[in-house]
Order: C-alpha cells, then structure tokens, then sequence
C-alpha cells in the first residue's frame, strides 16, 4: 500500500511537471524575467565620463590615477530568491469542480517554479496552516525544484485554523535578503484588519504578492434544500435552507464583502495580488499579471 501510494505520487509529479513546463514554454517566454526585481545592484566597471554622466558616481580612485574623470557602473544583481508560502489548511482540499483548491495551488506553484528554474534562480517552499509545519530553504536545480513539488504532493491538508500572520513573521525572521515571496491562501477566516501591519512589513522586506485561491461556490450557493455545512478546519457544523432566497443572497452578499476587504487590504499594503479560480484558466491570468507589471516596470 505504501510502495503504491509512493508510485502515485511520483506519476502526479511527472504529470505536473509536464503540464508546468508546456505553459511555462507557451505562455510565459520573456515574461518572467522582466517583471521581479533583482537583489540590488553589482559593481561592473569604471568607464570614462562623460557629460551629462551623474558625478555621484564619479570613482575619484581612479579619477585621481588616471588625471581625468571616471564613473562606475552598475548592473543589476538578477539571481532572485524565490519563495512560495502555501496554506496547507483542511479548506483548500474543497472543490465543486474538477480539481480542489490545493490541487489548483500546486499546479500554479509549479508552473512559477519551472519559470524561476529557466532563470537559475533559488527556489523555496514553506507549508503553513496554524502554523509553518515545514520549510524547505531556497536551492537552486532542477532535483530541488522536483523535491519541492513532491512534498506538495504528498502533503496532507491540516486540520486547524490559518494563520497567515504567523507565516509571513516565520518568512521574515529566516529570510533576511530581499526575496519574491509568494503567499499563496484562500484567506478564509483571517481577519483583514489583523494582516494589515504583517502584510506591509514583508512586503517592504521583499516582493511579496498574494494569490488569493477561490472556488465558486464559496460565492454563491445552489438552490438545493436543507444541506449540511462543515468547516473543515474548526469542525463547525451548521445546517442551512438553501431553497430560501434570503439565505442564498446573504451568503453571496458576505463573500462579496469579504473579497472586497481582502482587494482593500492589498492595496493599502501596496501588495500585488493574483487571483485564482477553480473554474478559470489560472495559465491566462498569470500570463496578465506579468504583463501588468512588466507595463509597470517599463
């Protein structure tokens, strides 16, 4: 039972790494690295000067050497750290459709990760719910790259409440350097209002962009009867009267409210945000996420 539950596993890996390297290759070629920001800035070589050169960076070394002034010059450091922080919690094994909100996050953690892996960059992974359960610090290679998709994998959704909070102080108290941190959550049960000081410390730390994980029907609910509600991470059981057009409306109304907070959020923590739905092509909409800030960068 073991030996075929590591075989599975291994087969889901090769089958997620194919589709991640096909939309990497079709969507996302000359994207990637134009839209993150380097570490900082390199020394590359001194040059003479010439008018209309900024004299801040005159070398006055070789200025004074030569007779004549010199200026240096700088390239950006272009080798990134890249870091995915993915909520774990029992709520994202839901899914009306075809693939959970977990199996939505890997492919897309995978498909950004193959993208860094074509630039040489080092690549990270921590698995939160309550708390950071596991870290995987940031490596470069393909082997690791292939590690870190088999530990989402083989991870199994935790049953307690999340603490997006307690991620971002985990990222920041381990990670000094500047690196893109990818928060990836469906948000649900934080409160906005608590994330608001986290959200803008890291962010000022690093690139940080959330990718907020959703499913349609936790924004809408069918007109089916009496049915029974579970929370997956407290264990709440409610039942509801889905026939009764108050109650439809009341839940569509507080989804609305809650994803209007969170877009609020973001904004004020001048944090990027990507979205992702269950029952959309999550390839596309990162394609124009790259796009609008490669227009940004500009």
């Amino acid at each position: 039972m073991i030996e075929q539950s590591v075989v599975d596993i291994l087969k889901r890996v090769e089958r997620i790494q194919i589709i991640a390297n096909r939309k990497v290759n079709d969507l996302m070629a000359g994207h990637y690295h134009s839209v993150f920001r380097g570490q900082g800035m390199e020394f590359d070589r001194v040059r003479e000067y010439q008018p209309g050169d900024d004299v801040r960076s005159i070398d006055w070394n070789v200025t004074a050497r030569a007779g004549h002034p010199f200026i240096k010059q700088f390239i950006e450091e272009r080798e990134l750290t890249v870091l995915f922080l993915v909520d774990v919690s029992a709520s994202g094994a839901f899914g009306s459709l075809e693939r959970s909100k977990l199996d939505m996050v890997i492919e897309v953690v995978a498909m950004l990760m193959f993208s860094a892996l074509k630039n040489n960059d080092k690549v990270g992974l921590g698995l939160f719910a309550d708390e950071v359960h596991s870290y995987f610090p940031a490596r470069k290679g393909k082997a690791n790259l292939l590690r870190l998709i088999r530990e989402l994998v083989s991870v199994r959704p935790v049953a307690k409440e999340t603490n997006v909070k307690e991620a971002l102080d985990f990222i920041n108290g381990v990670h000094r350097r500047r690196a893109i941190v990818f928060l990836l959550s469906d948000f649900l049960g934080q409160d906005p209002a608590k994330l608001k000081t986290a959200l803008a410390v890291t962010n000022r730390r690093h690139d940080l962009i959330t990718i907020n994980v959703n499913d349609p029907r936790e924004e809408s609910l069918p007109d089916v009867g009496f049915v029974t509600l579970r929370d997956a991470e407290t264990g709440e059981v409610m039942e509801v009267d889905t026939s009764h057009p108050e109650v439809r409306r009341l839940f569509a109304e507080q989804a609305r409210e809650r994803a209007n907070s969170f877009d609020q959020l973001f904004k004020r923590a001048s944090v990027d945000q990507l979205p992702v739905r269950t029952d959309a092509d999550y390839a596309k909409g990162i394609r124009r996420f790259f796009e609008m800030r490669e227009r940004r960068f500009r």
